[in-house]
């Protein structure tokens, strides 16, 4: 449940920013995953990010994440997502928006600018949530939320700042699957 949760509230928090067009969402969304990573961390380890919860995974840091536990915290990232999409949409009266490129930009410009930061962020949640040296049990949230200050101020207006398949997939369910989003959202992830 705490998986499915906390991708909710990034999902909605991310969705009302576009939508309301806030000059400042990479903050508000941060904001809202650093909540978020303090309020469930005990529980699930709060990942929020197939990405992250793949990371994990393969770093084997984490015993107690089997394949089988990983395969449900990604499903409850993706639904979360989703549910969140929905949420905000219906909010806005079933307005959404479309996962793409921005401006000027191609999917090629997309895939090396969601890579690098997305590995930013694995790399962040690695070294300060899970490391046995490097870990630290009272500002990793602010350290994993910073990525994504960072990330999504950088990337932007090349990719909008996904960082993360389950805000894709979200953002795709959002826009109705319109506009081959369900496409974006495969390359995006």
């Amino acid at each position: 449940i705490s998986e499915f949760l906390g991708t909710f509230m990034l999902v909605v928090t991310a969705g009302l920013n576009v939508m309301g067009r806030a000059p400042d969402g990479a903050f508000s969304i941060a904001a809202a995953l650093m909540a978020m990573i303090y309020a469930l961390g005990g529980v699930s380890g709060a990942h929020f990010n197939p990405a992250v919860t793949l990371a994990i995974f393969a770093s084997r840091t984490t015993p107690s994440l089997t394949p089988e536990k990983a395969g449900k915290y990604v499903a409850a990232q993706i639904l979360g997502g989703m549910g969140g999409a929905l949420v905000y949409s219906s909010i806005y009266n079933g307005a959404s928006f479309r996962l793409g490129p921005g401006e000027k930009f191609g999917y090629a410009e997309v895939c090396v600018a969601e890579a690098f930061f997305t590995f930013a962020l694995c790399t962040a949640v690695l070294c300060v949530a899970v490391s046995k040296t490097t870990a630290d049990p009272t500002m990793f949230g602010l350290a994993i939320a910073s990525c994504v200050t960072f990330g999504v101020n950088a990337i932007g207006a090349i990719s909008g700042g996904s960082l993360n398949p389950a805000v894709s997939v979200g953002i795709a369910t959002g826009h109705r699957f319109r506009d081959g989003s369900l496409g974006s959202a495969a390359i995006y992830s």
